[in-house]
């Protein structure tokens, strides 16, 4: 059987963990923090539960000067960090949901607490609470962390103030007017970490699902700066892309006149839950010159009420030859995830070309 997530907290992970308590906080009793761990309801916590039950069983051992208790959790990281263990590991969430749960009042000794945490895990959860608490202030101290000489603080600058940061609080201000951390992916927009760009092209393609036209006008003005930015740009982009917005299908010269979508079929139109749905279909570009090609589909998942909705998936983008013709075949499985449920019924598949649907047609989905 697969290890369950929430089984980083086990007792392996809290014999590392205490070895090091004992060493960093004086009067440290491991027995009594085991006990207080392993609760008779510990099993029964699922891993949020299980992060935030650490934090809270940490803070019985620790000082009620909070700056003094900073002090120590620099000390347990830096100790950790000498026994190589730990760094970037999800279990270590509770030492920034410490300062999210203890610090937020505490606005100066937090975010120095922030900026030395995250270089040993990401703080981008435990920022937002201060980014709605403090607002404009937390957000001219992220612009001066995307300067910071560490990839890993420059990063929480941007992912940690992303208007749409996946599993995390939402920051209703950033959704609405996104302008204020424009500066902090404008210094990161040549940033020499992947690690860091791909979070600045993440906080874009947030911002272009509010504000299309903030991200359009920063395409044109970052385009052509190189390479890794053009390719920051198109993954931004994503979005109105797969929605075949038309001003950036026009800024990525994508257009689907003279390409033409040629004997498209269903070859499996009846499929059970656990196959895989599979289609084929030619494209012929019938312009006198090269054209590039952006090829995706759309499958129309059936819902619970009867209504479908619409999931964009992506091909290829390619230089099609003049009087080129290419000949696809394609697979899309319908294996149960936890993310998406089916329902059975008929549902429908469409081929779309530089951002135009074609053809949609329709196959059944039985148990």
């Amino acid at each position: 059987m697969a290890n369950l997530l929430k089984d980083l907290y086990s007792p392996a992970f809290y014999n590392r963990l205490t070895h090091v308590l004992t060493v960093t906080i004086p009067g440290f009793e491991k027995e009594i923090f085991i006990k207080k761990i392993f609760t008779p309801e510990f099993e029964l916590k699922e891993l949020k539960e299980r992060m935030k039950h650490t934090t809270n069983v940490l803070h019985d051992f620790l000082t009620e000067d909070y700056p003094q208790t900073i002090v120590l959790i620099k000390k347990i990281i830096t100790q950790l960090r000498l026994q190589g263990i730990g760094e970037d590991s999800l279990a270590y969430m509770f030492l920034p949901d410490y300062i999210e749960t203890y610090g937020i009042d505490d606005f100066e000794s937090s975010v120095e607490a922030l900026e030395f945490v995250t270089q040993f895990v990401s703080c981008e959860f435990a920022v937002r609470p201060f980014i709605l608490k403090y607002g404009n202030e937390m957000i001219l101290k992220m612009q001066k962390w995307s300067l910071h000489e560490n990839h890993k603080v420059r990063r929480l600058a941007s992912e940690g103030s992303r208007p749409r940061l996946p599993w995390a609080m939402g920051i209703p201000f950033l959704k609405k007017d996104p302008t204020s951390i424009l500066p902090v992916l404008e210094n990161l927009k040549t940033d020499p970490s992947e690690y860091v760009r791909r979070s600045v092209a993440n906080s874009l393609n947030d911002i272009a699902k509010d504000h299309p036209h903030v991200v359009l006008n920063i395409a044109k003005n970052w385009s052509g700066l190189g390479a890794e930015t053009d390719a920051i740009i198109k993954h931004g982009c994503r979005t109105l892309l797969k929605q075949g917005h038309a001003d950036i299908l026009k800024h990525y010269g994508l257009d689907d006149a003279g390409i033409l979508l040629k004997d498209f079929k269903i070859l499996t139109p009846l499929i059970k839950i656990g196959e895989s749905l599979e289609f084929s279909f030619s494209i012929l570009n019938e312009n006198p010159s090269e054209q590039k090609v952006r090829l995706e589909y759309a499958i129309y998942y059936k819902k619970q009420n009867g209504q479908n909705t619409k999931k964009v998936y992506k091909i290829s983008e390619r230089i099609y030859a003049a009087g080129a013709t290419i000949n696809i075949i394609r697979k899309q499985k319908f294996v149960l995830i936890t993310t998406r449920k089916f329902h059975l019924g008929d549902h429908q598949i469409s081929i779309i070309i530089n951002g135009a649907e074609k053809n949609i047609s329709q196959f059944e989905l039985t148990a």
